[in-house]
């Protein structure tokens, strides 16, 4: 509530100053008057002020001495300065200084209603952030996984359990929502914690390779084995081994993977010598492995033998109310690693975070929020800052049509409108966008002169 907002302002012109106090007072601010620059630093060292509104020039102490000290008695107080006409050189140099805003004399009322709730907005914003912090700080429990909902916590409790045992645990749910991640929690967390995890994903295998990558081969095994080779299997030994995709395993493999499972022994491809195994194994899936044994496409054995603890992990469309925490948490990480200082989101940019679907689950949200962070060019992440399909606007491309023109001339019309687009994104920013088209910001130049595009900006 407005209300809950303390503001100081400082003039020694005593009809400005009881105009300003009136007129933030009637619109629901609890506002105190200073005649002096010292009468200033007394009531912000007395009471708790959020935000000074002074004038520049004063006889006693200037409207600088006034920021530089409330920012030294608390630096969370927003400073706006007040100056007049032709004095902007000042405002700027406050700014600089610390202030948040600046107002010029005549006071323009609307302009400055909008200035001091813009600054009241961002304060909440900061404080609601700071709250989300704690709570991200509160979360993020020995897993090291933001989890504030009951679904994501139920998949963290049974994982929790499955640490403790040597049993195969299979993770089902779909691309994106952490399977490999929720994987390495429970080999962290068990005794074989200071022994390797070894991750492989059997979609990204073709089948000839699959055996080997498993259970390794020996030299001369097939036409280019010029030398002995360790399989996974092998190289989780008395560890943890992370089979991702599982159900993409044709069924002559799933034999040999049955037998590892029972009997804890394999030979590597063209060998005959037993290798004697300890390895967890963890298997993920985005696919029902049900439906799989039904198609008789997975064996029904290996599947039993694989579904020993079964963690289901729920979309990110079912768990929303981790979003916020998730949002806050990709935003500090993309933040950091790109040397930006990023504040938040707004309301309205938080309220479509949360909307959403994600198809791509948590990992398309990382991925929307390291774009915004590289995109914007303010503190606050803003919906202007997230793609179009994030705010239900469809997306432009150009469609291809072979009676549409030349070769030469569709390509044309494609390579603009993709100039254009990354303009948009950029905000006009030609440095930026020649970033995102992964070309020269010479380059680019040309190609905005080819296409007669219209931009004047050309660095942040």
């Amino acid at each position: 509530m407005k209300s809950d907002y303390r503001i100081l302002v400082v003039d020694d012109e005593s009809a400005q100053r009881e105009a300003l106090v009136g007129f933030l007072a009637k619109k629901g601010y609890a506002v105190h008057g200073a005649a002096t620059g010292r009468e200033a630093v007394e009531t912000v060292q007395s009471r708790q002020i959020d935000l000074v509104l002074t004038d520049l020039r004063m006889p006693d102490l200037g409207g600088d001495a006034v920021l530089q000290t409330v920012k030294q008695i608390n630096p969370e107080i927003d400073v706006i300065v007040m100056t007049a006409f032709g004095t902007v050189e000042s405002a700027t140099a406050a700014m600089k200084a610390g202030a948040v805003d600046f107002i010029s004399k005549p006071i323009d009322l609307q302009q400055l209603q909008w200035v001091v709730d813009k600054s009241l907005d961002r304060k909440h914003l900061v404080s609601e952030n700071r709250r989300l912090r704690e709570l991200v700080d509160e979360k993020l429990n020995f897993t090291g996984i933001i989890a504030a909902g009951r679904a994501m916590e139920e998949a963290l409790s049974m994982a929790a359990r499955a640490a403790a045992s040597k049993a195969t645990v299979l993770i089902v749910g779909e691309s994106g929502t952490g399977k490999e991640l929720i994987a390495k929690v429970i080999h962290q967390a068990s005794d074989r914690r200071d022994k390797s995890f070894i991750a492989v994903n059997m979609a990204a295998l073709s089948d000839s390779l699959l055996e080997s990558e498993l259970f390794g081969h020996e030299k001369g095994a097939f036409t280019g084995a010029d030398r002995a080779r360790k399989g996974r299997f092998e190289l989780a030994n008395e560890g943890t081994l992370f089979i991702d995709e599982v159900g993409e395993i044709p069924l002559t493999t799933q034999v040999k993977l049955l037998r590892v499972l029972q009997e804890q022994e394999f030979e590597r491809v063209g060998g005959s010598a037993t290798v004697k195994l300890d390895v967890r194994l963890i298997a993920a899936t985005n696919r029902s492995l049900e439906e799989a044994v039904r198609a008789g496409t997975f064996r029904p054995d290996l599947f039993y033998r694989l579904n020993v603890i079964k963690i289901a992990l729920p979309p990110l469309r079912q768990r929303r109310e981790d979003i916020p925490l998730l949002v806050d948490h990709f935003i500090r990480q993309a933040s950091t690693a790109m040397g930006k200082a990023i504040d938040g989101v707004s309301k309205e940019a938080m309220d479509l975070l949360i909307k959403y679907s994600y198809p791509g689950n948590v990992r398309e949200l990382e991925n929307i929020i390291e774009r915004a962070v590289v995109l914007s060019r303010d503190t606050v992440l803003t919906s202007a800052d997230f793609p179009a399909s994030l705010r239900g606007e469809p997306e432009r491309s150009a469609s291809a049509d072979p009676g549409a023109g030349s070769f030469a001339e569709q390509v044309a019309v494609f390579e603009k409108e993709l100039v254009m687009q990354a303009l948009r994104e950029a905000d006009g920013v030609q440095t930026r966008a020649a970033a995102l088209l992964h070309m020269t910001e010479r380059h680019l130049r040309y190609k905005i002169k080819k296409y007669g595009l219209k931009t004047d900006k050309t660095a942040d």
